[in-house]
C-alpha cells in the first residue's frame, strides 16, 4: 500500500517541502531512496525501536521509502517521524486520512522520544506557503515555529502522541505565541550599557557614528584601554530590530541550531565574537553540508574581531567580498546557497606586539620596524573596507573615578534612531539600502555633495595620507552620517574634517 507524508529540507535559510512515499509489498528488505545521507539511511533502525516502544511493530515485508524530489540531497535525522507515520499507515496499523494535511518533522529516540531539529522557523514559513493545515514537530521547537501565523503548531514529546492524534483518539493543544508581546516586550533586554563606561568620550562618539550609519570600526589601543568593553555595548545603541529583521535573523540562527528552545524570535541584535583561531569556513560558512558562518550569525548585528592581527591572513581576506556585497554565496557542484551577512564589523587590536606604541606614559619596547610589520598583518584592501580607525587611549584616574554619571545607551540610541530615520527617508526608493554605509559609489556621488572648501580639505588629506579611491568614498559616507547626526541637509567642512580624523592608520605616526 502506498502512503505519502510530508517533511521538509532546509537549504541556506529557505525550506523545501519533501514528499515521503512509503510502499509496502511482499519481500523482506528495507530501502530508502532519493539521495539520502547516512543519517537518513540509519533512520529505519531508530524507527523500529521507537515503534516497538510505542506498542507498534515494524512490518516484516519489503519497505521502499522514497524522498521526493529525488534529485535533492536529503540530510539529517528530521525525517524520522514522517517516515514512521507513513510506515504505520502503509501497514494499516494506523487509519489517518488527515496525514496529507500536516507536515511532520522530528528525530526519534530509541524509546520513542522526539528530539529537536534545526530550521523550524523557515520550515513553518514554507508550510504556510504550501498550504498545509498544521505542523507537527518536537515540543522543543514549537515556540519557534509558532511565531508564524496561519498554521496550527503541535509540539510533541513522544511518537505515541502523534499516533493518537492522527488516529483521532487524543487531541493535541495548539502552541501559540503572541508575536507582539514576545517581540516588543524583550526588545531592550541587554545586559550591558554605555553608562558603565567612564571617560572615552571620543570613542563613544565614533561608535555612535558607526551605529548611525552602519559603518565598520577598528579600535586601536593598548591592553586594558576598554576596547572590548566598548565594542560589547555597540548593539545597545543600534536601532531596535524590526519584525522583518527579527524573522530573518531568527531563521539564520534556527538553521545553525543556536536558537534557544524556549525562544520564539530573536529580539535583540546579535553580537558575535569568534576567537582568532577560527577557520575561514567557520567564519564565512560552508563545509561539506553548508552551514551559516559567524558573519551570517552576526547578520543585522555586530561582528567583533578581537586581536585582529592574530587572525590568520587567509581568514581575514575571505571577508573582503561579504563586507561589500553583504551576503556570502557558498557554491558546491550540485547547488549553491546564499546567506545574508549585513553586519557592522568592530575590530580591536594592539598597536604593536608589546601593546604600548604611542602610549602616553609607557614606552614601546618593540624593535625598529616591528610596529609596521605588525600592522602589515592586516591587508590594505581590508583596511579600506573599515570606515573608522579610532585610537583608544587609556582612561586617566580622574575620569575613571569621576562621580559624574556617563550617558546611557538609551540616550545615545535616540540620536542614532533620528539619524537612521533621515537616511530611511533619503533611500525610500532603494529597498536594499537602509543606511549610509550601504551606498554604492554611484549613490555616494549623487548623495554626498560637498562644497569647494570641503573639496580642498579632502584633496589635501588624500594627497598627504595617500588614500585610495575606496577610502575617499568611505570618508564621504562617514561625512554624510555625521551631517545626518547634526540634522544638516548638506555636508560641511566640519563634517569632512571629523571623518578624516577617524583614519588613524593612514597617519605617519602609525608607520612605526
Amino acid at each position: 500500500m502506498l502512503i505519502k507524508t510530508y517533511g521538509s529540507a532546509v537549504y541556506g535559510i529557505e525550506a523545501t517541502t519533501i514528499t515521503i512515499e512509503v510502499n509496502i509489498t511482499g519481500g523482506t528488505r528495507y530501502y530508502i531512496v532519493g539521495l539520502p545521507d547516512n543519517a537518513v539511511k540509519e533512520s529505519l533502525q531508530r524507527i523500529e525501536s521507537a515503534l516497538s516502544a510505542a506498542g507498534m511493530r515494524m512490518p516484516r515485508q519489503k519497505i521502499v521509502v522514497n524522498l521526493a524530489p529525488a534529485d535533492i540531497r536529503k540530510e539529517g535525522s528530521a525525517y524520522d517521524l514522517a517516515i514512521a507515520m507513513a510506515i504505520l499507515a502503509a501497514s494499516k496499523q494506523l487509519e489517518a486520512p488527515a496525514l496529507s494535511n500536516f507536515l511532520m518533522l522530528g528525530e526519534l529516540s530509541l524509546d520513542g522520544g522526539i528530539q529537536p531539529i534545526k530550521g523550524a522557523l523557515p520550515i513553518a514559513m514554507q508550510a504556510v506557503r504550501d498550504g498545509f493545515k498544521g505542523l507537527i514537530l518536537p515540543y522543543a521547537n514549537a515556540q519557534e515555529a509558532a511565531a508564524v501565523a496561519g498554521l496550527e503548531i503541535y509540539g510533541i514529546r513522544h511518537i505515541r502522541e502523534a499516533i493518537a492524534f492522527m488516529a483521532g483518539k487524543q487531541p493535541l493543544d495548539h502552541v501559540t505565541v503572541n508575536v507582539d508581546d514576545a517581540f516588543l516586550g524583550r526588545m531592550d533586554n541587554y545586559d550591558t550599557d554605555f553608562a558603565d563606561v567612564q571617560g572615552q568620550e571620543n570613542i563613544k562618539r565614533a561608535l555612535e557614528i558607526a551605529a548611525a550609519g552602519g559603518h565598520n570600526v577598528l579600535l586601536i589601543g593598548p591592553p586594558g584601554s576598554g576596547k572590548t568593553m566598548l565594542a560589547k555595548r555597540l548593539p545597545t545603541i543600534l536601532p531596535p530590530l524590526s519584525l522583518d529583521e527579527s524573522l530573518e535573523t531568527t531563521k539564520i540562527h534556527s538553521v545553525a541550531g543556536t536558537l534557544g528552545t524556549a525562544q520564539s524570535l530573536m529580539t535583540t541584535r546579535p553580537f558575535r565574537a569568534p576567537h582568532h583561531t577560527i577557520s575561514d569556513v567557520a567564519l564565512v560558512g560552508g563545509g561539506a553540508n553548508p552551514k551559516p558562518g559567524e558573519i551570517s550569525l552576526a547578520h543585522n548585528g555586530v561582528l567583533f574581531l578581537d586581536e585582529l592581527p592574530e587572525f590568520k591572513r587567509a581568514v581575514l581576506e575571505v571577508m573582503r567580498q561579504p563586507l561589500e556585497s553583504r551576503q556570502i554565496t557558498i557554491s558546491r557542484a550540485r547547488f549553491s546557497v546564499d546567506y545574508p551577512a549585513s553586519f557592522i564589523m568592530v575590530a580591536a587590536m594592539n598597536p604593536c606586539p608589546c601593546g604600548f606604541h604611542n602610549h602616553p606614559t609607557r614606552s614601546c619596547v618593540c624593535p625598529p620596524g616591528m610596529v609596521q610589520k605588525y600592522l602589515h598583518k592586516i591587508s590594505g584592501p581590508l583596511l579600506d573596507r573599515i570606515d573608522l580607525h579610532v585610537e583608544v587611549t587609556p582612561v586617566d584616574f580622574h575620569a575613571l573615578t569621576s562621580p559624574r554619571p556617563a550617558e546611557t545607551s538609551a540616550a545615545i540610541r535616540r540620536r542614532v534612531i533620528a539619524a537612521r530615520e533621515r537616511q530611511a527617508r533619503r533611500f525610500t526608493a532603494h529597498t536594499t539600502i537602509h543606511c549610509n554605509a550601504q551606498m554604492s559609489p554611484r549613490q555616494v556621488h549623487e548623495r554626498c555633495h560637498i562644497d569647494e572648501s570641503s573639496q580642498t580639505l579632502l584633496k589635501t588629506a588624500m594627497e598627504r595620507l595617500g588614500l585610495s579611491a575606496r577610502a575617499y568614498d568611505r570618508i564621504l559616507r562617514v561625512s554624510r552620517t555625521i551631517a545626518d547626526m547634526a540634522m544638516a541637509e548638506t555636508i560641511g567642512p566640519e563634517h569632512v574634517a571629523e571623518a578624516i580624523q577617524f583614519r588613524s592608520l593612514d597617519r605617519d605616526s602609525w608607520t612605526g
